[in-house]
């Protein structure tokens, strides 16, 4: 599993690049590999306002369709369009298919830093 340094993390699998007051949003490596060949992309609008710890998008694998959490409170400034037509590059390169840029950035006080979303992770495996 990747877990790049320079991101942020969430407890509902996905990260976060902030850059100043805008960020890129998506999902870890570990939530594709769980969910496995991603086959739909269902995201917001541009404008739209989105909500720490709450959906913002989904997700549909072969297996399920799955919620995607917004890690802060902010605006989606853009959305990741070519995913509509290729959801795999997901799969393919999980920290370089963000999913949407947001700006005016709050509510990051739940985010993780690398080495803590690891060991929730395999916290997470051992319940399991």
């Amino acid at each position: 599993m990747k877990t790049p340094e320079e991101l942020k993390y969430t407890k509902s699998h996905e990260w976060i690049r902030i850059d100043g007051d805008s960020a890129e949003i998506g999902l870890t490596d570990y939530a594709q590999s769980e969910l496995g060949d991603l086959v739909f992309v269902n995201l917001p609008e541009e404008g739209d306002a989105v909500t720490a710890g709450k959906t913002f998008a989904d997700v549909e694998s072969v297996k399920t369709v799955s919620d995607v959490f917004s890690p802060v409170t902010a605006v989606v400034a853009e959305v990741n369009s070519e995913l509509a037509d290729a959801p795999e590059k997901i799969n393919e390169d999980p920290y370089g298919a963000w999913l949407v840029k947001v700006s005016g950035i709050t509510g990051t006080e739940e985010l993780m830093s690398a080495a803590e979303y690891e060991a929730f992770v395999a916290s997470e495996k051992a319940e399991h």
